[in-house]
């Protein structure tokens, strides 16, 4: 007897005593599982990631004409509530945060988003025309 309600098995094995009472026989637990949901990234959805874009790239970076033309930057994207992206901000005047103006771009309206953004058929006049774009929050 090896001590709650466990005897010692061939091979060094623990196994429950049947002589022992029932409530000192000792069970695993079940793993914890947090609200039945895996948390983290499975394998599959590593290879989709790496696939992707870093919005820390797409930031920033200068947004041109299917001239070759820079027409702006991206300011800021704006990923919708179903987690698709959905529309990029693009500064188009300014110098050195002076002068600002931002307009906001469907991100359907671009042919390419990385590794370099090409917004065709739009120039620089065409996009100041565009109504300014205001942060609420």
């Amino acid at each position: 007897m090896l001590g709650l309600g466990l005897t010692q098995l061939a091979g060094g094995q623990a196994a429950p005593d049947p002589a022992a009472p029932k409530e000192a026989v000792i069970k695993a637990a079940p793993a914890p599982v947090a609200a039945k949901a895996t948390i983290g990234v499975t394998i599959a959805e590593t290879q989709l990631v790496a696939t992707g874009y870093r919005a820390s790239k797409l930031l920033h970076q200068d947004v041109y004409n299917e001239k070759g033309e820079k027409i702006g930057k991206v300011d800021d994207l704006v990923v919708s509530t179903d987690g698709n992206l959905s529309t990029a901000i693009v500064n188009v005047g300014g110098f050195l945060g002076m002068g600002k103006h931002l307009v906001a771009i469907p991100v359907r309206q671009f042919t390419h988003i990385a590794p370099k953004a090409v917004l065709p058929k739009a120039s620089k006049d065409e996009l100041k025309a565009l109504p300014k774009f205001e942060y609420t929050a």
